[in-house]
């Protein structure tokens, strides 16, 4: 009976191990397709050779890549920082201001406030783009940077994110303690609240950068001035030029290989906080 226990908990690991390892496996494969076709030119990548390393020639699509168009590349890569940067930390910021304020005060109508902030989870993004468009053309901001970074300031999901964080990591005997010592509201949620809450802000920080980085629909709607587009909208123009040129291919790949490198820093960097704020929420 002993051995046939081992038996299957050997065998239901091996098949856990297995299949994790197939995950792995699935997700990896279109990165090292991207940084071995990134090394490619035109031909390499037509030829259909893109996981060889045949042919390497990265240094020299980084210089056209910087050569073309005056270099607008890397203004769309300035463009994409300054919209998810800016759009995610101010998201992430005013997300966890109304969770906590969801989740500490009693006001009349709270629920069914926050009920409409649900209902927001629920409506696409792309249903919304056409509506924005038209208040952002009333507000005379159409084709320029306000334009795609006022509607990423709110994020209903963040802000009931931010709630459920802050009913779980910010202990009412703390803010009480605050109240007692003098503190106002606002300084009880910036001195007390927010650093106990940082792995909510961080969690809603780094979704809204990866949808703010991604976003494609919004840009598209927005902007007709090159200058002003991200990358998701810059590189599909070039891909959308390279049925024509497929000189354009490799600019495509290698600035797309690019374009993950501000994703995987973001998230390597930022983990810490996660693990940091495990007993954020503790009465000492």
């Amino acid at each position: 009976m002993t051995s046939r226990r081992a038996t299957h908990r050997l065998l239901s690991r091996a098949a856990v191990n297995g299949a994790l390892l197939l995950a792995v496996v699935y997700m990896l494969f279109p990165l090292v397709w991207l940084v071995t076709a990134a090394t490619k030119d035109a031909g390499g990548l037509l030829a259909g050779d893109s996981f060889s390393f045949e042919g390497f020639d990265l240094g020299g699509n980084l210089a056209r890549l910087a050569a073309h168009g005056d270099g607008v590349y890397f203004r769309w890569y300035l463009n994409s920082l300054l919209y998810a940067g800016g759009g995610a930390l101010a998201c992430a910021l005013i997300s966890v201001a109304a969770g906590y304020a969801f989740d500490k005060y009693d006001f009349p109508g709270k629920e069914k406030l926050f009920g409409m902030v649900l209902l927001g989870v629920l409506v696409p993004t792309t249903a919304l783009a056409l509506p924005m468009y038209l208040l952002a053309s009333e507000a005379g901001i159409v084709n320029t940077y306000w334009a795609v970074l006022v509607p990423v300031l709110v994020n209903p999901f963040g802000v009931y994110l931010a709630r459920v964080f802050s009913a779980g990591y910010i202990p009412d005997e703390a803010l009480e303690a605050a109240r007692i010592d003098g503190a106002g509201e606002l300084r009880a949620f910036w001195s007390i609240g927010l650093p106990m809450v940082m792995p909510g802000f961080v969690t809603v920080f780094l979704f809204q950068f990866t949808a703010i980085w991604n976003n494609f629909f919004l840009p598209l709607v927005m902007l007709s001035d090159q200058k002003l587009f991200p990358l998701s909208l810059g590189l599909y123009a070039w891909n959308s030029n390279a049925h024509a040129e497929p000189g354009f291919y490799p600019l495509v790949v290698t600035g797309s290989l690019l374009a993950v490198v501000p994703l995987v820093v973001a998230f390597v960097s930022l983990q810490r906080h996660w693990k940091a704020g495990l007993t954020a929420g503790s009465v000492k």
